[in-house]
């Protein structure tokens, strides 16, 4: 994954009114921090940084105007839950050669057998990896797989330098029978005459409370002494 660079200016003011003013200005209001240094507030293009954000875990070079480029992954970006435009951006700083854990997208390539259903469990995977070589997808074929299939964790090929953190035994893709036609409409037969049967048993048991009501009603009140 290349590396893509932000131009980083320092920022003062800090606030909601400030994160404002730098809104209005078509900047994004960041911090970065790691490897013990001090946070740094910065304010990022706007544009520039949300085209760097479509990509999951993008490496960014933040040239920073007071000091040489510094490495980062964003950790946390808050968006207004309206509008979904980006708010703030926690970034992590990095290092060349570095391990970190981030989490890769499942890229599911080729077709399984006639008649079955491929279903991914799970859309990505935890990974340590080197920081400047952060795989963009990992890939699982499922070329001519048979309905019963699965796939864990720990069977998912891995780009080189890479480690599996997620669990291994977590089920990754499953291949599973289509359901038929035939099949679709027996199941809802069965279910349709279920329902029927309690809707009978349903309407006869009003029918007995009814006669039971009556009856009572024929008895009259009880004489008394």
């Amino acid at each position: 994954m290349s590396e893509i660079k932000l131009a980083a200016a320092p920022r003062t003011e800090f606030g909601k009114g400030a994160a404002r003013r730098i809104r209005r200005a078509h900047q994004i209001p960041a911090v970065v921090y790691g490897h013990g240094q001090a946070p740094q507030h910065i304010a990022l293009p706007g544009h520039e940084t949300m085209l760097a954000l479509k990509t999951s875990n993008a490496l960014i070079s933040l040239q920073m105007q007071d000091g040489p480029a510094v490495l980062a992954l964003a950790k946390d970006v808050q968006r207004d839950p309206v509008k979904q435009v980006i708010e703030h951006v926690d970034l992590v700083v990095v290092r060349r050669g570095e391990k970190v854990e981030v989490d890769v997208q499942v890229h599911v390539t080729g077709e399984a057998a006639p008649e079955t259903v491929v279903t991914v469990e799970q859309q990505t995977l935890t990974l340590e990896v080197e920081a400047t070589h952060i795989p963009d997808s990992v890939e699982v074929s499922v070329e001519g797989l048979r309905a019963g299939t699965q796939i864990h964790a720990d069977a998912v090929p891995l780009p080189e330098g890479a480690v599996l953190v997620t669990d291994a035994e977590w089920l990754v893709v499953n291949v599973t029978a289509q359901v038929t036609a035939e099949a679709a409409d027996a199941e809802m037969a069965e279910a349709e005459a279920e329902l029927g049967i309690e809707h009978e048993a349903s309407d006869e048991d009003k029918a007995e409370e009814a006669a039971a009501e009556a009856s009572t009603e024929d008895a009259g009140p009880t004489d008394q002494a």
